[in-house]
């Protein structure tokens, strides 16, 4: 099992979080051509090595993380996140 550093809730368990998908693929323009889009939203590589996924911590403070990782050793790199604001779980306890 994968132990993941939530940047906001710290060291956890593989299982609160959900694969979100690869986090190298950039979005093509609205007036992109219809290939453009097609493998915008069903071509994917399989990469063996180093790579940058998005993750979603779904059972914690809901936030989406950039993990990079190595898909055959599964050692994980660097956790960042997607965003960076707090997720709104986080932002309830936060005084101003």
């Amino acid at each position: 099992m994968l132990r993941i550093e939530c940047p906001w809730c710290g060291l956890r368990n593989e299982d609160e979080f959900s694969y979100g998908g690869d986090a190298t693929v950039e979005r093509p323009a609205d007036d992109a051509s219809q290939d453009a889009w097609y493998d915008y939203v069903y071509t994917r590589d399989n990469p063996a090595g180093r790579h940058r996924e998005y993750w979603h911590h779904v059972n914690g403070c809901r936030a989406w993380i950039v993990m990079e990782r190595n898909t055959l050793s599964h050692e994980i790199f660097s956790v960042t996140p997607a965003s960076p604001n707090l997720p709104v779980s986080q932002q309830r306890g936060k005084k101003k």
